[in-house]
C-alpha cells in the first residue's frame, strides 16, 4: 500500500520534527521564545530532508507532562512554528499536537498539512487520566474546514496508556476502518521510543488489507527489515536523534545509514 500524500512511495518513512517545548508547558523558554522553537525544528528539519525521508511530522514531544485538552497558546505557537519553518521543506508534512484530535486537524487544516496523526478512537487509562478521544467530532471539524483531502492517520492503541477495550487488537483496528474512516493505521509500543509488538503488527496487517498499516514507535536499523516485511512504512522519531535519546537533536548520519538501509528493503 503506497501514501498518495508522500510521492507514491511503498514503505514509507515519516520522519518527526520535534518541536521544543511550546508556552504554558513547563519546559517552555521564555527568554528563547518562539524563534528558538524554529531554529531548532529547522535544523533536525534540514538534516532529515538530507537524510532522505518521505515526509516530515511536527509534534509537540516535549511539552510534558502531557495534556488531552490543547492550550490556546500552545495552538498558537504550534501554528506560528510550522508557518516558519514551511519554507525550507522539500516533502509533504503532518502534525500532530499531542493528545488533543480536534487540536491536530485543526492544525493540519491550518497549515496546509498533508495528514495528521492521533488517537482518535477508543477508551485508555493513561497517564493523563481516563483518555476518551471523539472521533466523530474531530472528523467532523475536518469536513467543516474543508480539508477532507488530509488524511488522519488512527494510533490505535496508545502510548503511556493501556486500552480498556479488550478486543484483539487486529479487531480494534478494523472496527476504526469500518466505523470510524480511518485513512491509515498506526501500531505503537508501550513508550515513545519502544519497539512495536511483532506479533501485534502483523495481525493488524493481515486483517487491515484496504489500508496503510505503520510502525509508529520503536522503528531503527535493526528492526526495519522485519518490520517493512509485514507493515506499509514507519513513523521514525527517536532512532534518528543523537545517540539515539528522544530529546537530543537529530543525528544526520543516523538519519542517512537509516534510510540508506530502506533504499535496499524497496
Amino acid at each position: 500500500m503506497i501514501f498518495d500524500f508522500c510521492g507514491a512511495k511503498a514503505k514509507v518513512i515519516i520522519a518527526m520534527a520535534h518541536i521544543g517545548a511550546l508556552p504554558g508547558s513547563p519546559g517552555y523558554d521564555s527568554e528563547g521564545g518562539v524563534d528558538k522553537l524554529v531554529d531548532g525544528v529547522a535544523a533536525d528539519i534540514e538534516r532529515l530532508q538530507e537524510g532522505g525521508v518521505d515526509a516530515i511530522m511536527f509534534g509537540n514531544e516535549n511539552d510534558r507532562p502531557y495534556v488531552l485538552k490543547a492550550q490556546p497558546e500552545g495552538i498558537a505557537a504550534f501554528a506560528s512554528v510550522v508557518e516558519r519553518a514551511k519554507p525550507i521543506l522539500k516533502v509533504p508534512f503532518g502534525v500532530n499536537y499531542l493528545w488533543d484530535p480536534e487540536a491536530s486537524v485543526a492544525l493540519g487544516a491550518s497549515t496546509g498539512a498533508s495528514f495528521v496523526r492521533e488517537i482518535f478512537t477508543g477508551v485508555f487509562a493513561s497517564d493523563m487520566g481516563v483518555w476518551q478521544p471523539d472521533c466523530a467530532k474531530a472528523m467532523r471539524l475536518r469536513h467543516a474546514l474543508g480539508r477532507d483531502d488530509m488524511k488522519m492517520l488512527f494510533n490505535i492503541n496508545a502510548e503511556f496508556a493501556f486500552s480498556l477495550d479488550q478486543r484483539p487488537i487486529e479487531q480494534r483496528a478494523q472496527s476504526a476502518v469500518f466505523s470510524s474512516k480511518a485513512d491509515a493505521i498506526l501500531v505503537s509500543g508501550p513508550i515513545t521510543g519502544q519497539s512495536v509488538n511483532q506479533s501485534d503488527l502483523r495481525r493488524v496487517c493481515e486483517t487491515v488489507r484496504d489500508r496503510p498499516v505503520l510502525a509508529n514507535t520503536g522503528v531503527n536499523r535493526d528492526n526495519v527489515r522485519e518490520i517493512l516485511s509485514v507493515a506499509s512504512g514507519a513513523i521514525v522519531g527517536t532512532h534518528f536523534k543523537v545517540d539515539g535519546d528522544t530529546w537530543n537533536p537529530v543525528d544526520g548520519d543516523r538519519v542517512k545509514r537509516f534510510m540508506d538501509a530502506v533504499e535496499r528493503l524497496r
